[in-house]
């Protein structure tokens, strides 16, 4: 059986070791938790109090915080939430949770880079019918309303944790998720999806990398022939109308829509509508011979910097790009530039030749080989296959992420240039049908890490405690129509519970066969 470890003498060893990994973990959770952990969080007396059914939230009229509000009040009262492990919680003789009271400081501050999102959350434990969000601004109240959402669960009748209090702010500024939009198509709905995920998990980003050499789906109102000739279809392209919709259910979500039109590379798209302004446009991507590759993988084309007709075109995309979103920030790709691709054209080889230069850098990735007919992956049984063809080999788990430390290796000034993180979805073999299961709850796990970090009040890496938390969540996210792929069987919870009650209840669960315990996809040497 995979993963199956056999031991026959050392039983009692094992019996003290499962207890003690098994009640450490549990011991380090309240009943109910909140993702991303918040950076403080005190229920000293965990119990719980009834929610009205007329329950209420006030809060000051708003643009974007007012739908925020309804959406939120609309969920706590119809979402039910069932732990996988029922809590252990004392409901108080309290008169049930009548309201919620959100005190905004600013109403003012727009959603941008580096906007306060922090706020205090408490929950009543004396017999008042009132909680209370206090934040700095509207989008820091969205990040309360998130959290109290979390501390609401069951049904017929709903509770909410008593006697709760929160203070709230994230370590880095810019939480984020970029995702691919030229390799494959996404439809609108899909976006709207993901941007709500992102608001469930605290990020305040999309990354939209709209355009590739693959495609241009994006509909430029002063060059439509770019989407017109470059996208896959009339039916795969993003109007203005569409990008309004998106920009504001961000808005909305306190999510900011942060567009990327990449450039000069990764530009073959364009050469559908402006072949002269493209080098090296369907060309094959690998010449044989010792001829280096035009591009990093197929689909080539890049900017000429030569002809006035490139600069023209480029103006034309982003100034009518920066009218379609408001963020104060563009992405202007610039990855992957590829002098061989450049010394494809005779003029750009004569500037070159006259002591010009050009730079080269690679950024990508992918999810396997995606090219085909590529013999170094038909090898016989047992030969290491590398990284199986992947541009960002091996697969990156959520422990791997949730462990990434940003500023590994930084000075303090350093660390404090950094400003945030994103994780990011290339679509070479991602579409809409993947899109949820490939990011979440892989970007849960940074999510976390860039809110409130990846370590305990002792300095100790938490990702033991925080996978309790972080299967609860999937499952919650799931409930909540977000497809998020499970990182662990629901047997682990049957074992916990078991072993919560008793050591022995736990060794039950094991199976034991010709005197031999056997314990299942479980490393000893961790304990």
């Amino acid at each position: 059986m995979r993963g199956e470890k056999t031991f026959s003498s050392f039983l009692p060893l094992i019996s003290l070791s499962f207890f003690i990994f098994i009640s450490q973990s549990i011991a380090t959770n309240y009943p109910i938790n909140v993702w991303p952990k918040p950076t403080t969080f005190n229920w000293p007396n965990p119990k719980s109090i009834l929610l009205s059914p007329n329950f209420t939230i006030s809060h000051p009229d708003h643009r974007y915080l007012t739908p925020a509000v309804n959406r939120y009040r609309q969920l706590i009262l119809s979402e039910h939430h069932r732990p996988i492990i029922t809590p252990a919680i004392n409901l108080t003789s309290s008169t049930p949770l009548q309201n919620l009271i959100i005190s905004v400081s600013d109403v003012t501050s727009p959603l941008s880079h580096g906007v306060n999102e922090s706020y205090s959350l408490s929950t009543p434990s004396d017999g008042s019918s009132s909680a209370y969000i206090t934040p700095a601004t509207v989008w820091g109240a969205m990040r309360g309303l998130e959290t109290f959402s979390q501390l609401a669960y069951g049904k017929n009748p709903i509770r909410v944790t008593a006697g709760v209090y929160v203070h709230d702010l994230p370590i880095f500024i810019h939480r984020g998720v970029m995702l691919d939009t030229s390799r494959n198509f996404y439809g609108v709905d899909d976006l709207l999806r993901l941007i709500k995920a992102l608001s469930m998990n605290k990020l305040n980003v999309f990354h939209w990398h709209i355009t590739d050499s693959h495609s241009f789906p994006l509909l430029v109102p002063s060059e439509p022939e770019l989407a017109g000739k470059g996208a896959y279809g009339n039916d795969m392209m993003y109007s203005p109308a569409d990008v309004q919709k998106i920009v504001e259910f961000g808005l909305e979500h306190g999510v900011r829509v942060l567009p990327e039109i990449d450039m000069p590379a990764h530009t073959g798209s364009w050469a559908e509508a402006y072949p002269e302004i493209i080098t090296c446009a369907n060309m094959f991507w690998w010449p044989a011979g010792n001829t280096p590759a035009l591009a990093a993988e197929p689909g080539t084309g890049q900017l000429n910097p030569l002809i006035p007709k490139t600069y023209e075109v480029t103006k034309n995309v982003i100034h009518d790009t920066i009218a379609m979103f408001p963020d104060s920030l563009f992405h202007g790709g610039a990855d992957e530039i590829n002098s061989a691709c450049w010394n494809t054209d005779p003029s750009i080889q004569k500037v070159v030749a006259s002591n010009g230069t050009l730079n080269y850098y690679y950024l990508d990735c992918g999810h396997g080989s995606f090219v085909g007919n590529d013999s170094r992956y038909d090898q016989p049984p047992g030969t290491d296959q590398g990284n199986g063809g992947s541009w960002c080999g091996p697969f990156k788990t959520w422990e791997t992420i949730y462990n990434y430390d940003i500023t590994y290796g930084l000075t303090d000034k350093e660390a404090q240039l950094v400003i945030g993180g994103e994780v990011a979805l290339w679509s070479e073999q991602a579409d809409s049908t993947v899109m949820d299961s490939r990011i979440w709850p892989r970007a849960s796990a940074m999510a976390e890490t860039l809110w409130s970090g990846n370590r305990d009040e002792t300095g100790m890496k938490r990702y033991a405690e925080a996978t309790d938390r972080l299967n609860e969540w999937r499952y919650r996210m799931v409930a909540r129509g977000i497809g998020a792929e499970p990182i662990q069987p629901l047997w682990m919870y049957h074992v916990k519970l078991a072993a919560a009650k008793s050591v022995q209840d736990a060794l039950l669960v094991m199976t034991v066969k010709g005197g031999e315990c056997k314990l299942t996809d479980y490393d000893i040497s961790k304990t």
